[in-house]
């Protein structure tokens, strides 16, 4: 259930009397709309691959409900969780200015019960583009309550290409026939997940979705990954992609037939129905898998002739050479506005000095007999308390500032609450190395950041050669192919506890992750928002106070 509001007189009244839980009033902070809403988890079962699972819906609703807002926003997201186990839920690409409280993973929040009920209270701040939503908690991704996000711009903020006559949002992944807790339960006992199942477009497999258009019209597509452990690739059959905006970056209008998506991913293309009438096909398959998996809906013209002709495009498979050029081949438009009028190229990027060079090696491992993965040789361990609670009150031995080195050290991996420090307004850039076989996908909540370099082989500071220090894309989700590394440039303007994790759920689950404390010594809400009032307190933060009414 969603109410926009634009009327400052008109809110006031509402929130004045509006109370969201027993110890916590909204307070007005400013004139942009509020958009409010209501959202139950529950449990329910679901048959996506045609065999009964317990999936997790949103409002009875799998995927979950599409969220849509317009940069500066204000959301107010009640979340009542009525599952049997704890529950949060993170917001992919939303960057919490001032508020990595809100970011909803478990080391800056504290879960939600169950039977109990937490409100995100968050901002579209400075912020267009597409992106999605889903459960972070133990191995719930796997079991739905995932859903879009569309981030529009402000009615005077010129978007640089024609209205579409539709705007139409692809969540496509891998899925498994296994109940979520029987693959949590795999890599418990320290065992890697299976080869996934099959694939999914919005919840549903093969040709469980149409997206019906007019012949003549051009139409948006959102598409993201919100699988857990494969790179994607999508095409529509007879028809051209005009790659137009990746996650809240527009880009240069580059055409294309099909698209890589790595996992946690997204992008908007412009597809034109300047076909003959009738069903086309729209296409899923894995990338560098063996055997290729492979789902379809439909692109139904509304004055259709016949169904799709057979069979459907094929698609590239284990060509890591053609992913790595058209990734280089994604540029900033320039010349565009973004969430503000000034052009997106207006902030030079590439002519500013680094302050900071941080190198980031993943690998497995095995500890204790398990299986296990790592970021510079360390396997992080949740902590008994979320690490931005027991930062903010001081609670000692929680984490340590700076257990996570800056480089790798090449010794064995070991497990620990691993934390970087980082400054407000350092200027660093960060290198992901990948030395294993497989396709690596790394994000990092809280930011956009720049991706300047890419390509195999080991980096090393004669690489900075190759750098695209002109119109690199901006994004919060970048992949690092196998045997290869990734370079971005990211200025850490956004004060907070920041997971740094892999997109790759059994990974992130079994210790490739981190998180980054940008810390500001100005102690000042012109730099970080105070903790909510209504922030929820467990652990070792139990019986603590918030704020004062």
């Amino acid at each position: 259930m969603e109410t926009s509001v634009s009327s400052f007189s008109l809110l006031c009244i509402f929130i004045a009397s509006f109370t969201i839980s027993s110890n916590f009033i909204l307070q007005v902070s400013g004139e942009n709309p509020y958009r409010f809403f209501t959202w139950v988890i529950t449990y329910g079962d679901i048959y996506p691959l045609g065999v009964k699972q317990q999936g997790i819906l949103i409002n009875g609703q799998f995927p979950g409900p599409q969220i849509e807002a317009v940069t500066n926003d204000n959301l107010i997201i009640n979340v009542f969780n009525n599952l049997t186990d704890s529950f949060l839920i993170t917001w992919d690409g939303l960057q919490q200015r001032r508020s990595s409280w809100q970011d909803g993973v478990y080391g800056t929040n504290c879960p939600i019960p169950p039977g109990g009920n937490f409100t995100y209270i968050m901002q579209t701040k400075d912020q267009i583009g597409s992106y999605f939503y889903f459960p972070s908690l133990t191995f719930h991704k796997a079991a739905g309550g995932f859903g879009g996000i569309r981030v529009l711009s402000r009615p005077m903020i010129p978007v640089p290409f024609s209205p579409p006559a539709g705007d139409f949002t692809i969540l496509a992944g891998d899925w498994f026939k296994a109940n979520h807790t029987d693959l949590q339960a795999m890599l418990d006992s320290g065992r890697d997940l299976p080869f996934p199942d099959g694939l999914l477009i919005n919840g549903q497999g093969q040709n469980g979705n149409t997206f019906t258009v007019n012949q003549g019209k051009t139409y948006r597509f959102r598409i993201s990954n919100v699988g857990i452990s494969t790179s994607v690739n999508i095409r529509f059959q007879g028809h051209s992609m005009l790659l137009v905006e990746v996650e809240g970056s527009h880009t240069v209008q580059n055409t294309y037939s099909s698209l890589d998506v790595h996992l946690g991913q997204s992008y908007s293309v412009l597809v034109t129905a300047d076909q003959p009438p009738q069903d086309y096909q729209i296409v899923i398959s894995t990338r560098f898998t063996t055997p290729v998996l492979k789902t379809t809906a439909i692109l139904h013209y509304s004055n259709s002739a016949g169904p799709a002709a057979i069979p459907a495009p094929d698609g590239p498979t284990i060509e890591i050479d053609w992913s790595l050029n058209q990734a280089r081949s994604i540029r900033w438009n320039l010349t565009a506005s973004g969430p503000r009028p000034n052009p997106q190229g207006s902030y030079h990027y590439g002519l500013v000095n680094t302050t900071r060079t941080i190198q980031l090696a993943n690998s497995q491992a095995t500890i204790n007999g398990k299986l296990r993965y790592a970021v510079n040789s360390i396997s992080f361990i949740p902590a008994d308390t979320p690490l931005k609670i027991a930062d903010f009150y001081n609670i000692p031995g929680v984490f340590t500032i700076g257990s996570m080195p800056d480089n790798p050290t090449n010794g064995p991996a070991y497990l620990q609450t691993s934390v970087m420090a980082a400054n407000m307004r350092e200027y660093v850039e960060i290198i992901f190395e990948n030395s294993e076989n497989v396709v690596q996908s790394w994000h990092i909540d809280g930011y956009s950041f720049f991706v300047v370099g890419m390509d195999g082989g080991q980096w090393t500071p004669e690489s900075r050669q190759g750098y695209n220090l002109r119109d690199t894309v901006a994004r919060c989700t970048v992949q690092v192919y196998p045997q290869s590394w990734t370079a971005i440039y990211m200025a850490l303007d956004n004060v907070g506890m920041w997971n740094v994790r892999s997109e790759n759920w059994a990974r992130q689950y079994l210790g490739q992750q981190f998180y980054l404390r940008v810390y500001s010594p100005a102690n000042s809400w012109r730099d970080e928002n105070p903790i909510p009032r209504n922030a929820l307190l467990c652990g070792r933060a139990s019986g603590r106070r918030t704020r004062p009414l």
